[in-house]
């Protein structure tokens, strides 16, 4: 098995639960109870060392020869796919309604087509059910693979029903591909971009939307056309930061599962896909008490359905969630300190991978918990966050992202009073936004401002501070510089050094007159 096989194999044991790994040694032994299998020797020997040494596999287990070790661990890595495949049917519905249609590949191969016909009624009439619709196509197409042969002497009229169950469900999988064609493009932009920059990306991203969004009657879809379609609309404005339709649109998204209660169940990666996104509506219009409610609902999931989610990555979705949108709360209120004793845990799931959340993840997560840092006035911790993203080679990933965060270590380091660093700091987030084309007005203020520092008096610092704040309100107003404001409050940290009071002062007071920062 060549190296990155061998890897795939290492980090699937190691993200076996127990029960898992129960489950695999009665699996692989229910055959060979008295045999102990060469694979499972290796599995054993991996489990207990995480770690992949071929010298030391070889010499403690006598029974495999380095020709054949390859081939031993391409079993030993089906064996396991089969084995959780098994275990799992039964929390995954696509797997049972597949496991429907080889049953009755077996039957019909056996010569026994009535049975094999009865089994794929079964499993098309229970994947429309739950709108599985391409499983349900492969059944039909089966069926007429057996009808066409005129075996069953089957009544003349199953031909043409079968005819017609093949094309709406054909159409409806095409329709269904439009729409999360267009969802997915637009995630996929809004990962490299994340907000629109100026009017000419703005009428970019609007004519793609517009071209490429199916002429449809909302009424007409099914679930998952009506999913995509709500999702397509909340990248949209998510992107073009029209926070209103966005939060319109999700709410929509969300209610999809409210209406039909049993793909909370069936699917819940794409219901917490839902709830994430309405709780990022409701943060970003500073919508504390909806916020919490429906933060209620996501805890209230975490409670009632965390027994019946076996899925590492479902398990990964709530707690990626969870965090973010409880640091968001911590966020709202102005209770940064307390926040922090989210961190540790989050810090080692992130670490550890436990949940193997990508590099987009682990970014968005450093950049919040260095805004926590600097919101609880810890700037050495935020800028030992911040670097976490500055230091790292993240390409293309949220180049958002990636300008806001060295906007707020100067920021830090100017708090840290950390003169002699801040001119080469100013000049490399210069070439840095410039090379990226995101030099837009709030950042260049904020960099005229920390480019004069040196030339400031103590007591002139006061009046720039002023100047400062009145000229960044001013931008507040421009939808092409309010994104600048998403990220970094900024004129909360501007009344704090005007007023002398710390960023948590200055946030807690504003959450307790219902003052949204953002607007």
């Amino acid at each position: 098995m060549p190296k990155p096989q061998t890897d795939h194999l290492i980090q699937l044991i190691n993200s076996l639960s127990s029960t898992e790994k129960r489950f695999f040694r009665v699996f692989v032994k229910r055959n060979n109870p008295t045999e102990e299998l060469l694979f499972l020797q290796l599995f054993n020997f991996l489990d207990k060392k995480k770690v992949y040494d071929e010298p030391l596999v070889l010499k403690k287990i006598p029974g495999i020869k380095k020709q054949q070790l390859s081939n031993v661990k391409a079993h030993l890595y089906k064996q396991l796919l089969i084995s959780l495949r098994l275990q799992h049917r039964n929390h995954n519905q696509d797997i049972e309604l597949r496991e429907g249609l080889d049953y009755a590949r077996v039957l019909y191969n056996k010569g026994l087509y009535r049975q094999a016909l009865e089994i794929l009624d079964k499993t098309k009439n229970r994947a429309v059910q739950i709108n599985e619709y391409p499983i349900a196509l492969e059944a039909i197409q089966f069926e007429k693979l057996i009808e066409s042969q005129y075996i069953t002497r089957s009544i003349e009229t199953r031909a043409i029903e079968l005819t017609d169950e093949s094309i709406a469900l054909s159409e409806k999988i095409h329709r269904s591909h439009l729409f999360s064609n267009l969802a997915i493009k637009l995630y996929g932009l809004y990962l490299k971009v994340g907000y629109v920059r100026s009017e000419k990306e703005s009428l970019f991203v609007q004519n793609f939307f517009q071209s490429n969004l199916p002429k449809v009657k909302v009424e007409d879809l099914d679930f998952y056309e009506k999913l995509y379609l709500f999702q397509s609309y909340s990248w949209y404005h998510y992107m073009t930061q029209d926070l209103l339709a966005y939060f319109k649109y999700t709410f929509k998204w969300k209610e999809l599962f409210s209406e039909t209660p049993l793909m909370k169940e069936l699917a819940p990666p794409l219901y917490l896909k839902a709830i994430h996104n309405h709780l990022t509506s409701l943060f970003l219009l500073w919508q504390h008490i909806k916020f919490v409610t429906v933060l209620d609902e996501l805890e209230f999931f975490e409670k009632t359905y965390k027994s019946n989610i076996a899925a590492t990555n479902e398990m990964g979705l709530l707690a990626l969630y969870l965090y973010t949108h409880r640091i968001n709360k911590h966020y709202m209120e102005g209770t940064f300190t307390e926040g922090l004793n989210l961190v540790p845990p989050l810090i080692k799931l992130i670490d550890q991978k436990t949940y193997n959340w990508d590099s987009h993840r682990g970014m968005v997560f450093y950049y919040k918990i260095a805004c926590l840092y600097f919101g609880s006035g810890d700037n050495k911790n935020a800028i030992h966050y911040l670097n976490l993203i500055i230091n790292e080679s993240y390409f293309t990933i949220r180049e958002d992202i990636q300008c806001f965060s060295r906007i707020l270590c100067l920021v830090a380091h100017f708090e840290l009073k950390n003169d002699l660093l801040l001119e080469y700091q100013v000049k490399s987030v210069y070439r840095f936004l410039r090379k990226r084309d995101d030099l837009h007005g709030v950042q260049k203020e904020i960099l005229k401002f920390i480019r004069k520092i040196p030339d400031m008096g103590h007591d002139n610092l006061r009046s720039e501070f002023i100047d400062l704040k009145v000229r960044l309100e001013k931008l507040r107003s421009d939808p092409m510089e309010k994104r600048a404001f998403l990220y970094f409050d900024i004129v909360s940290w501007l009344e704090s050094r005007i007023e002398g009071k710390t960023v948590q002062e200055v946030m807690r007071e504003k959450f307790l007159r219902q003052e949204a920062p953002f607007s």
